[in-house]
């Protein structure tokens, strides 16, 4: 039997290869759908791909990559972010994102009224919004008082893979949750059978996708690069944490130290320790321990 390699679709070179690509076209809609409960009226039924670099207005001002822009029958347009790396800020890049693509909607001498919906939906592999229990979270303009939703051009959905804990494919009971388990477990062979097994072929043709053997080199060498640049970032995320956590460290102990000089210096004085002895034995500096008194 051959060997078979599926790569891995949270790499944004295989993402955008699974959602972007036009002869792909079919799965990706299938995803909107079942991600962002498309329902009865409101389903997608056709996209367009969009160009997924906005360029500034300005040059001097940050350009945009996005891995996948797409916009409906009806007009409006979906940004679909993978992130592996957790990133300072994601969520306004977030905002960023669906701002300047609304924005972009607009040529001189157009009504405002034409601009149309911009939906932003993301597959995070890091816990996001530690707060919040649930893996999926969806986010909406609201008045305060009222709690209606009359800003509607705006919506956010956000998939935390960690927050994710269904191991088994005979536990999952939607495609929400297919799409989710297919991230996050999509590497182990007897995972990928199981789940084909139980879904139609539109997860079968994304794990087609994945096989190694259909990618070129040229292809399989940029997907290395990505995989080796989100194993950095993450590295690098790892090292400020452990940096972080190891002054804590040091400035708990630095802190329970001075404490104990204070307790002894405390007790010392309270005895009718002369005060030159007490700044011998505690190492406490004249003013601090005058201040004591």
């Amino acid at each position: 039997m051959p060997f078979v390699r599926y790569l891995d679709p949270k790499n944004d070179i295989a993402f955008k290869k699974i959602f972007g690509s036009e002869k792909n076209k079919d799965i990706l809609i299938h995803f909107l759908n079942d991600i962002l409960g498309k329902t009865g009226k409101e389903i997608i039924r056709e996209v367009s791909f969009l160009n997924s670099v906005q360029a500034p207005e300005i040059a001097v001002k940050k350009q945009s990559i996005i891995d996948v822009l797409c916009t409906d029958e009806s007009g409006v347009q979906y940004i679909v972010e993978m992130q592996v790396a957790k990133v300072r800020g994601f969520e306004k890049r977030a905002q960023y994102y669906a701002a300047k693509a609304y924005s972009n909607q607009m040529n001189s001498g157009e009504e405002y009224g034409n601009l149309k919906e911009v939906i932003f939906l993301a597959i995070v592999d890091f816990v996001m919004f530690p707060d919040k229990e649930g893996y999926k979270s969806e986010h909406v303009i609201l008045d305060k008082v009222s709690y209606e939703n009359d800003l509607k051009d705006f919506s956010f959905t956000f998939i935390e893979l960690p927050k994710f804990k269904k191991e088994r494919v005979e536990d999952l009971e939607s495609y929400e949750e297919k799409w989710c388990y297919f991230f996050k477990h999509s590497k182990n062979p007897d995972n990928i059978e199981k789940l084909i097994g139980s879904s139609d072929n539109v997860i079968s043709k994304a794990y087609d996708v994945l096989l190694s053997h259909h990618w070129s080199d040229q292809e399989l060498n940029a997907y290395e690069q990505v995989t080796k640049a989100n194993l950095d970032a993450m590295a690098r995320e790892a090292q400020v944490k452990e940096e972080a956590m190891a002054e804590g460290r040091e400035k708990g102990i630095a802190e329970g130290r001075l404490e104990e000089k204070v307790s002894i210096a405390k007790k010392m004085l309270k005895y009718g320790v002369p005060l030159e002895e007490v700044m011998k034995i505690t190492g406490l500096p004249h003013g601090e321990i005058d201040n004591l008194k």
